[in-house]
């Protein structure tokens, strides 16, 4: 049986770990700290990228270390960063925190897993493991409740200070969890480590910096320019080719019967690919979705934070809900059958919010939309987290853990920063196009408005933007209504692609193994007796 303190540290650490303080405090960070919105979604890409970008180093050395130690460093060091954001002046700050915690918890994410799958067995392992992956949209909503009720009384802060006590608390409560032995002798590659984490760096600080230094053409907040050109193609690029270099030296290895940083028989047939290109869809649109709705909330509708907490509410729970009950259905229906459902539901409520989402709030439709569109997001990422852990061999157990991180952070990453540039330039190109069309506009109004530098801003940020201006009343009316319209077109615009992406998983969904329900699923990694050559 499970220690107490062993049942009490997973859930705690999982509300350490998803407590969600940023989406319903964009108001209060933006106007703290004089940074655009999007600025906040760079925040959380950088945490995330930082994450995938060690997910497989982290799985592990953290083996290696041991899970007791591992999960320590991953409960104090974002405690120590939630307090620097507490702290922060700028937005640098932000970034730089980030990068610490999802560096950390790259460690501990493994060795919360393996706590876990080492205090149950039989089907009360399988019911634990679920309850991790659902604990995680619960966690969420007493998170949003809470730093929403901070973000519109006491400040924004103050919800980052509670996620660093939660943090103190775990690390204390995590000396009496039971010890389980670390595996010294594991061996780790040191090139593929280095190559998996260049890679992924790489393409982290590509999607990063997509809004702000420009696809394409750099813009003049890019670093440096190669002929005018932006760096992020280049860093694209070249994360792909070091991804490529990682995995055909991960193929030698495996050839000369050497210890691999992660075995490609993870991904060896198309049925466990078709698992992480469904998983990678799925975190793309739903990470997407969840940055995309309380930035429609607090920009276009102006809801303080507690009021888009209880907006959000529904969809979180609806989330929860999913996760918790449709194992129910596995027994009824295939993998392959629920996943392309579900699929087809997301596209659906997310076309269904682009068409109703108006500059009022008063639709019970987008509230339908926003539950229908929870309960298909719930019901594929448990599904696909279920189905990624039976369907690869069972002696890569912490291969497929490391692999399922590393893909559910890139993807989730991802999604917020491409459909952040999504939005600004839907919304920059609108706003050029209707203010050179609209003869109250002038030219020299555009030009001290500047276009070129366009983005999401609440109706007081955008008021105060052309009071600013030599514009008269009726040249600001104008403005206001020409912004106004884009800012919500371009969001429109966002979700229906996203809508459209949803519907390309249908196909790799119906290819998704069916579930392997033999036995338990093994702790940590097999024991190797290989050396480094």
């Amino acid at each position: 049986m499970p220690h107490d303190v062993d049942r009490i540290v997973g859930p705690l650490c999982q509300v350490q770990l998803s407590f969600n303080a940023w989406n319903v405090s964009i108001n209060g960070i933006t106007a703290d700290l004089g940074i655009p919105p999007t600025a906040v979604g760079t925040a959380l890409t950088t945490g995330t990228f930082a994450m995938a970008s060690f997910m497989l180093l982290g799985a592990k050395l953290g083996a290696r270390i041991g899970v007791r130690l591992a999960f320590q460093i991953g409960v104090i060091v974002p405690a120590v960063a939630a307090l620097l954001i507490a702290t922060a002046q700028n937005g640098g700050t932000l970034i730089a925190a980030q990068f610490l915690s999802g560096m950390a918890i790259a460690i501990a994410a493994p060795a919360l897993t393996v706590i876990i799958a080492s205090n149950y067995h039989g089907r009360q392992q399988g019911q634990a493991i679920g309850f991790l992956a659902s604990a995680i949209p619960l966690a969420q909503v007493v998170s949003i409740l809470i730093a929403g009720v901070f973000a519109s009384t006491i400040g924004w802060r103050w919800s980052f200070l509670t996620v660093a006590t939660i943090g103190a608390v775990n690390f204390l409560l995590s000396w009496k969890l039971t010890v389980i032995p670390a595996q010294r002798s594991l061996v780790i590659d040191g090139r593929g480590a280095v190559l998996s984490s260049v890679a992924v760096l790489l393409l982290s600080v590509g999607f990063t910096g997509l809004n702000s230094w420009g696809l394409l053409e750099a813009s003049t907040n890019a670093p440096f320019s190669i002929l005018g050109l932006s760096p992020v193609p280049f860093l694209l690029v070249i994360g792909v080719v070091f991804f490529q270099c990682f995995f055909r030296w991960t193929r030698h290895r495996m050839d000369g019967g050497k210890v691999p940083l992660f075995s490609l028989d993870v991904l060896k047939s198309n049925k466990e690919r078709a698992v992480t290109y469904c998983m990678a869809i799925m975190l793309f649109v739903g990470t997407a979705a969840s940055f995309l709705l309380p930035l429609y909330m607090q920009t276009v509708q102006g809801f303080s934070g507690i009021k888009t907490s209880l907006s959000i509410i529904p969809y979180t729970i609806s989330i929860f809900i999913a996760n918790t009950l449709v194992s129910r259905l596995y027994d009824r229906f295939s993998p392959g059958q629920i996943a392309r459902v579900c699929f087809v539901i997301v596209a659906a409520a997310m076309s269904l919010l682009a068409f109703t989402i108006h500059n009022d709030w008063g639709q019970v439709v987008i509230v339908i939309g926003l539950v229908t569109l929870g309960l298909a997001q719930g019901c594929i990422v448990a599904l696909v987290f279920n189905t990624l852990l039976t369907a690869a061999p069972r002696e890569l157990s912490g291969d497929v853990g490391a692999w399922r991180g590393l893909t559910h952070n890139l993807s989730g990453s991802a999604g917020i920063a491409v459909a952040t540039v999504l939005a600004v330039g839907f919304l920059g190109f609108g706003v050029a196009r209707d203010a050179a069309s609209n003869p109250v506009i002038t030219p020299e109004l555009s030009a001290q408005v500047n276009l070129d530098n366009i983005n999401f801003l609440t109706n007081d940020q955008l008021e105060a933007v052309v009071a600013r201006t030599d514009a008269t009343a009726v040249q600001k009316a104008a403005a206001v209504t020409i912004f106004e319209d884009n800012r919500l077109n371009a969001l429109r615009a966002t979700m229906l692609i996203l809508a459209l992406l949803a519907l390309l998983a249908v196909v790799p969904a119906g290819r998704m193994p069916d579930f392997r329900t033999d036995g338990d699923i093994p702790v940590g990694y097999p024991d190797e007796d290989l050396a480094d050559a």
